[in-house]
């Protein structure tokens, strides 16, 4: 049994760099702006022996009202109902501040355990601040420096008897185990086991998209709860969040991406980071959801976003968003479906799921979708398949031949699965057109059923496998004195 601990505070006073060190990962986004975190990012913690989850929070301003900072900080409130204990941070050099009175009595009067820490405390500099918080009321502060890993001896001292309280908790609220049954109720229970389904490992899904596409609301209506930050600014998401869920039955983690500009648009230092981390989400997922936003759908950028998933090898769904605004459905449908097709021939076949993430409509055709694209994509073929294809594609469409010399395909074989990935053995795989190669990918995403899902092709010689051509034989000198009788030029 494991804790929560929420790290809270005002901005910009350590606590994404408290957070990376104690998962011992650079995970959340830090720079010496404040406010860089908005959303609620768990990770699984680790201080010496003990293991616990631990929650970035966003800064704490004295703002109330519907405002960006207004929700930041409902979501900061929540994060600490939820949590088991709360990480009060301070900073040393600065003393204690008015806003940090403030919230010490809001986490008095909320009843949460806190500990408070001094962060930035390092040498003399935090000495005034670190004795300024005893007036907050919070008991004895815990000096430390995230940047510097100091005092996290003091911080597991305090941390270890609290846990210890949770796992005495958890142990007196554990059901009972080890009952005594008899042969006709385990038997009845033994059938029930074995119609179980057994839970699988999460299956990784990222949302990417334009700023403003609907990424955040979409998951939430997923979610059930409204669990990441939304508005009607764009560019809200700066982290790339991920979450677990069970999504119709289906164990899933997803991740929340920053919304991703053109690249000459991009000026902004903290925003470099953002799309950053949201290209590192991509590599991560199984999945990647192309979010669009049906008022604009296919701009440049959703096309490079797309085939930015599509290079990367990730099977891909895409997603058109906002669709209750539409009036003319079928009309605008059938558009979507000629610009998808014309726009993203690398693609062909991939999914395309109309979605209002307001409303929740489209989600469970959203849902089979990505079931069926991971299938297609960890999807294997038999090597007599393979090659059975491959002489009826040749004979239809025998390869061309460059210079006069003809391409003899002689056999092939899958060699890789997500994404799916083929060798085919062949003459002259240097002189093999592109044009040959896509129309070999698009006979099997038809013959096999494996639309959308990105398809790997390599052409390799066989060369010379004569084993004979180095080898030197032995000649016995009664058959070279004949040989050499009929040809007496030739040396034996």
């Amino acid at each position: 049994m494991t804790f929560t601990l929420a790290i809270v505070g005002r901005p910009n006073v350590g606590k994404s760099t408290l957070f990376n060190r104690l998962v011992g990962r650079k995970l959340a986004l830090v720079d010496d702006q404040p406010g860089v975190t908005r959303d609620l990012r768990e990770g699984d913690a680790k201080l010496f022996d003990m293991r616990f989850t631990v929650i970035d929070t966003a800064g704490l301003e004295e703002v109330t009202d519907d405002s960006l900072q207004g929700r930041m900080r409902r979501l900061t409130e929540r994060a600490v109902d939820m949590a088991d204990i709360c990480l009060f941070l301070i900073d040393g050099r600065m003393g204690v501040t008015p806003t940090d009175e403030v919230f010490a009595d809001i986490l008095r009067r909320r009843g949460a355990k806190v500990i408070l820490g001094v962060n930035k405390a390092e040498g003399k500099a935090g000495d005034g601040g670190a004795i300024e918080a005893w007036s907050l009321g919070l008991g004895e502060p815990v000096r430390m420096s995230a940047e510097h890993g100091e005092g996290m001896d003091d911080l597991y001292h305090i941390l270890r008897p609290l846990a210890a309280d949770f796992v005495e908790r958890a142990v007196a609220d554990a059901p009972v185990v080890d009952v005594d049954v008899s042969d006709e109720e385990a038997e009845e229970e033994a059938d029930l086991e074995a119609h179980k389904p057994t839970l699988a490992k999460p299956l990784q899904i990222a949302v990417i998209g334009r700023p403003n596409a609907g990424k955040s609301t979409l998951i939430n209506k997923i979610l059930g709860f409204d669990r990441l930050l939304t508005g009607p600014e764009a560019g809200i998401t700066r982290d790339a969040i991920s979450v677990r869920t069970e999504w119709l039955g289906t164990p899933t983690r997803i991740f929340d991406t920053a919304g991703m500009r053109k690249k000459a648009r991009i000026s902004d230092k903290l925003e470099k980071l953002s799309v950053a981390d949201g290209i590192r989400a991509v590599r991560f997922a199984e999945v990647v959801v192309v979010l669009l936003d049906v008022e604009i759908p296919f701009e440049v950028q959703d096309l490079r976003i797309a085939d930015f998933a599509e290079t990367e090898g990730r099977a891909v769904v895409v997603a058109v968003n906002k669709w209750d605004l539409e009036d003319e459905k079928q009309e605008k449908l059938a558009e979507l479906k000629e610009m998808f097709e014309r726009l993203l021939p690398q693609l062909r076949g991939a999914p395309m799921i109309t979605v209002s993430a307001k409303t929740g409509r489209g989600l469970d055709r959203l849902h089979a979708a990505i079931l069926k694209a991971h299938d297609v994509w960890n999807r294997r073929i038999t090597t007599a398949r393979l090659n059975t294809w491959l002489g009826a594609m040749t004979e239809a469409h025998p390869p061309p031949a460059p210079g006069g010399r003809r391409i003899k395909l002689r056999y092939m074989t899958q060699v890789k699965t997500r994404p799916p990935g083929f060798i085919v053995m062949c003459s002259h795989p240097d002189m093999m057109p592109e044009s040959y190669k896509r129309y070999l990918v698009n006979g099997l995403r038809d013959h096999f059923d494996m639309p959308g899902t990105p398809i790997r092709i390599t052409f390799r010689g066989q060369g010379d496998k004569n084993p004979y051509r180095e080898r030197k034989f032995h000649t016995p000198s009664r058959l070279r004195k004949h040989m050499a009788s009929k040809d007496p030029d030739q040396k034996w």
